[in-house]
């Protein structure tokens, strides 16, 4: 093989699809199954607004390969262009959203200013109290439980092999590759791509390099089904966490939503996160802020997943510092849903050419010094 791809979910299958795609010769190892990680128990958040500017390059690839994912994969996965509002309360949050903006622009990201009066006409029931909003038209939401098996059935047409439900054992740079280990066999491949999320800092310290990274699971919930409404994906400018909520409505009726509740540490042995139900009363209470009509439906189910969080919230993304042939492309900080079909695409790049048209400089795995 030319690459192994360690960790089956969205920014592996898409990394193994781009790289198969390109020509290479691929296997992917997953410790579980296809897209039960991080991936499935993400919102669906398809959004550029409020990104750290250095990632909005890698947004923009990424949107456009949102765009052409139904045509490229052969299945709808449920990408809609409804658009993002994040809706303002009071007047920091307005500095704030307009402070961004006016940066973000340079970056290829226009944001609309709402009024109250637009808001109230073009997004009935939205935040009766918000004073204003940014409005990205483009951004939407897409399926979390469809996007990686997706990738990964296309990815094993153009050739890729997948190995599921493995336990890795050693990994070793042994010559001119690596050589893993598992409960399946040993395997072997010139490169080996580390998209392994929350585990990703435990594979780069086995080639000395360290990466503050903690673990830590959000928690989730939906709704019964309503009456399909809520076209657009609803955020918060918000400087406090503790109203930091997020909803967004699928086709079906039901609600899905996010925030507002402390993220909670994951032991990743066996990495298994849990929502807690005593946090769902206050968390509802900062979404009915955005929608008020959800205090009065029934939340039908929540849940979690274990994220990787970087210590400074950007991921690590690009060639290992220490070791050739070794890339990085995990630590997404909750963020990376979005991010994912142009994380396999430019890592296909960087791997098969040696270089990227995408910056990654600001997201290499050495950035952190010796102290960590």
């Amino acid at each position: 093989m030319d690459v192994i791809v360690l960790g089956g979910g969205l920014m592996g299958t898409a990394s193994a699809y781009f790289l198969a795609r390109r020509g290479a010769r691929v296997r992917l190892i997953e410790r579980n199954r296809i897209g039960t990680g991080a991936t499935v128990a993400s919102f669906g958040n398809i959004r550029r607004t409020g990104r750290h500017l250095s990632q909005l390059p890698l947004a923009h690839r990424s949107l456009r390969l949102w765009g052409e994912a139904e045509k490229m994969l052969g299945r709808d996965v449920e990408f809609r262009t409804t658009g993002h509002i994040r809706l303002v309360f009071d007047e920091d949050s307005l500095a704030d959203m307009r402070a961004y903006a006016l940066a973000a622009r340079p970056w290829g990201l226009e944001l609309e200013e709402l009024g109250p009066r637009e808001i109230r006409s073009r997004f009935p029931g939205l935040g009766p109290d918000a004073v204003a909003a940014s409005f990205s038209p483009l951004d939407g939401s897409g399926n979390p439980r469809l996007i990686a098996p997706a990738f990964a059935e296309a990815a094993r047409k153009l050739g890729v092999e997948i190995v599921e439900d493995v336990d890795v054992e050693t990994i070793k740079h042994a010559g001119s590759g690596f050589i893993i280990t598992t409960s399946k066999g040993s395997f072997a491949a010139e490169c080996l791509l580390n998209t392994a999320g929350a585990w990703g800092a435990r594979v780069a310290a086995g080639f000395g390099e360290e990466v503050p990274l903690d673990a830590r699971g959000p928690q989730m919930g939906v709704t019964e089904p309503l009456p399909y409404r809520v076209l657009p994906v609803v955020g918060i400018w918000t400087r406090d966490k503790n109203h930091g909520a997020y909803l967004r409505q699928v086709e079906r009726g039901n609600i899905v939503f996010g925030g507002a509740a402390e993220r909670v540490p994951v032991n990743l042995d066996p990495g298994h996160a849990v929502a807690n139900p005593m946090r769902l009363p206050v968390q509802l209470r900062a979404v009915a802020r955005l929608l008020p009509a959800i205090a009065k439906v029934a939340v039908i189910r929540t849940w979690s997943g274990c994220e990787g969080y970087v210590r400074d919230m950007l991921p690590v993304m690009g060639q290992s510092a220490t070791t050739p042939g070794l890339f990085h492309a995990f630590g997404f900080c909750g963020h990376g849903f979005q991010l994912g079909p142009g994380v396999g695409d430019a890592i296909a790049e960087l791997i098969t050419t040696g270089r990227c048209d995408t910056p990654l400089d600001d997201f290499r795995v050495d950035r952190f010094g010796i102290d960590g």
